[in-house]
């Protein structure tokens, strides 16, 4: 794989918001259908940073099927992330091409990477490390405000919903959710990533914990969804070490749910899918979620910097390499 920043040109469609339907599913609902599934992201990044643009080039990139690589393209382009482009007309071909919404999930790729590399304890081999162009470091992405360029955990961070928000209209759709991979996975496996956002029901359970829910009745009532999920996913988020369950103080008997420092950790992951989502996916009545940073008062928008130089990352600042790569790892 050639190194390359994770942001080409290109221009077209993409670069203007997408309006919602009045009373319909809002920016987190349509984000989290987006980017909850693997070979789209896989596709996204091989893009970005191989810079392929034709189908076969994706075919033959991964253990990728012509079904999903067609159902995947084909939601790419509804979605406005990539373009479909007409180069041939006899036979007709056409190549995908970026478009600036697209490019902008760059911060969601790095923090998910990050997340796995530091707390599942044996990520992928083919996971890869990151590079910035301006100080030469391999790096982390580190979370900051924008506004005050402080650097930010989810405890500094106050959400409430908006306009637009709600529980049941936060909740992507099952129509959305179409992970079927044919028993093949992307090389770049982001396996817990995706124990935690690839499923509806999983990502509302997350979206609750981050703002406050911690018994068993709360979880239910804000994921909308019956008992027997809201207890499986509870145990898998116990089991992979998210959340941790200990005696309620009122009945000793109950218990309560709290994250992890590891289940803390991810919220640069949730802060920068909601940052994109709604950067691109507009309600009528407003924004889905409000997120005050407690350190300056101002409103929470999420930047990443790199954690060598401190300088704010852009995608065309950062370089994605494998981990056997010349002077790497």
């Amino acid at each position: 794989m050639s190194e390359q920043a994770l942001a080409p040109g290109g221009a077209g469609a993409g670069d203007r918001q997408t309006p919602l339907p009045a009373g319909g599913s809002n920016a987190i609902a349509v984000a989290n259908g987006i980017v909850g599934d693997e070979w789209t992201l896989w596709i996204v990044q091989l893009a970005m940073n191989s810079g392929l643009n034709q189908y076969n080039e994706w075919l033959r990139a991964g253990p990728i099927s012509s079904s999903v690589l067609t159902a995947r393209l084909n939601r790419l382009v509804d979605n406005e992330i990539v373009e479909r482009i007409q180069y041939s007309a006899r036979p007709l071909r056409h190549y995908y091409r970026l478009t600036p919404r697209g490019r902008q999930m760059w911060p969601i790729l790095l923090t998910m990477w990050a997340w796995e590399q530091q707390w599942v304890d044996d990520p992928s081999e083919n996971l890869p490390l990151m590079r910035h162009i301006k100080c030469g470091n391999t790096f982390a992405p580190t979370l900051v405000c924008e506004a005050c360029g402080e650097q930010v955990e989810a405890r500094d961070v106050a959400g409430k919903f908006g306009p637009s928000g709600g529980w049941a209209r936060s909740v992507p759709s099952a129509a959305t959710r179409r992970r079927a991979h044919s028993g093949h996975r992307p090389n770049e496996l982001i396996t817990q990533t995706m124990a935690l956002i690839g499923n509806r029901w999983s990502a509302a359970l997350l979206g609750a914990a981050f703002l406050g829910a911690t018994r068993f009745g709360e979880f239910e009532q804000r994921m909308m969804a019956p008992p027997t999920i809201v207890a499986d996913r509870l145990r898998t988020f116990t089991d992979l070490g998210i959340l941790t369950p200990t005696p309620n103080p009122q009945r000793p008997d109950w218990v309560v749910y709290h994250l992890t420092p590891k289940g803390r950790a991810f919220f640069p992951v949730v802060a920068s899918v909601l940052e994109w989502a709604q950067r691109w996916f507009t309600a009528p009545e407003g924004p889905a979620l409000r997120l005050t940073h407690s350190g300056c008062g101002r409103a929470f928008h999420a930047q990443l910097e790199c954690n060598q130089c401190h300088e704010r990352l852009r995608g065309t600042s950062v370089q994605v390499v494998r981990p056997n790569a010349a002077g790497v790892g």
